[in-house]
């Protein structure tokens, strides 16, 4: 086995709140023929990530360590012996998904997000070689089959370039399976992680874009990333003159909400994708029968998508909007996401596990 070290997410104790990370050794797989060692430079901090720790502090921990951490770039180190497409020295750039059973129908149109045997996630999955617990990438250094990896382009900054890799190809799927482009015109409800960038690739792409918030001071936020509209969601009177405009509407906010004032918003035969809470929804099927319009979702990409957008996001010169932590301000950075004091997306500079260092301090 190999070693490295990283942020792993201490027992539960049986109550709702968010458990601390420390800083811990962890093992790494050697190396398959098809696998690579990659230093882990740069790694987003997702809602997931989150959750994820929050649940773990719920159910009073598991069998398995929790490492969180599945959109991050970095460094080719090692290569196994039947590796092609990679060399060490190459920068590369990892998402959620890290194996699928590559047989299905999905995986063999290269939307491996829909596997039918379900995705090996980059963490809290199981490997389907040694039934082992993926660990992710709030670490040093990850070990992955060489089929999951991107190259990452030349002249994508690569600490804004990690969060591509799940906020990102959360947007791009449903924006191009829609067809946003010149012609559509496009809303973005809310503007975090996923929103902000949303909004880059929907003006990108020629869409005609407008961006909806609870918080009216987001406006100029909103034209600075090439928004041409903005709607408040809390005033009647906007919601009212908004009503079947828009063909799209991606819907990122991450918290429960009712549907139904943003399909109000969708034009007829419209479309209304909602990716950004997973769970329970409040729905009036009346709000989709007035105009045929219709309710979709997505979750992440495959392989054939997620090297489309990066190819789009070089030609483009889209990265995410970040603010950069060194990883020993983890807990911090949980901590200021759960109360939304995030503009747009943290990410961890992981270069401080190099040195000897003390635990992260605990979140406020």
């Amino acid at each position: 086995m190999r070693t490295t070290v990283g942020w792993q997410a201490e027992p539960g104790n049986g109550a709702a709140t968010t458990p601390a990370l420390r800083r811990a050794p962890l093992e790494r797989r050697d190396l398959r023929p098809d696998d690579i060692a990659v230093r882990v430079d740069y790694c987003g901090v997702c809602h997931t990530d989150l959750h994820a720790v929050r649940a773990r502090g719920a159910d009073g921990g598991g069998p398995d360590p929790l490492v969180p951490g599945h959109e991050f770039t970095g460094v080719v180190t090692e290569t196994g012996t039947g590796v092609t497409r990679f060399r060490a020295g190459d920068p590369v750039a990892v998402g959620n998904i890290v194996d699928s059973c590559g047989t299905c129908a999905m995986c063999r149109t290269g939307r491996e997000n829909f596997c039918h045997a379900f995705p090996t996630l980059t963490y809290g999955g199981t490997d389907r070689v040694d039934g082992s617990a993926t660990l992710g990438g709030y670490s040093r250094e990850y070990v992955l089959g060489e089929r999951f990896a991107y190259a990452l382009p030349a002249g994508l900054d690569p600490a804004a370039a990690a969060p591509l890799l799940c906020a990102g190809i959360t947007v791009w799927e449903p924006l191009r399976a829609l067809g946003a482009g010149p012609g559509t015109s496009v809303a973005v409800a809310g503007l975090g992680g996923l929103g902000h960038l949303a909004v880059k690739f929907a003006v990108a792409l020629g869409a005609d874009t407008t961006v909806i918030s609870r918080s009216p001071d987001k406006a100029e936020d909103a034209r600075r990333l090439g928004a041409r509209g903005f709607v408040v969601s809390t005033d009647p009177g906007q919601l009212a003159a908004a009503r079947d405009r828009f063909d799209i509407l991606v819907d990122t906010v991450s918290v429960p909400h009712d549907l139904g004032p943003y399909l109000r918003l969708v034009a007829v035969d419209g479309t209304l994708s909602h990716l950004g809470h997973l769970g329970p929804l409040t729905l009036d099927t009346l709000d989709l029968l007035i105009g045929r319009k219709k309710l979709s979702s997505a979750g992440s990409g495959g392989r054939t998508g997620t090297a489309e957008m990066l190819a789009f996001c070089a030609a483009h010169g889209i990265t995410a909007d970040i603010e950069l932590l060194p990883s020993a301000r983890v807990n911090e950075a949980l901590d200021r996401l759960d109360r939304g004091d995030v503009r747009h997306r943290f990410v961890l500079d992981l270069s401080d596990l190099d040195r000897p260092g003390p635990q992260a301090p605990a979140a406020r």
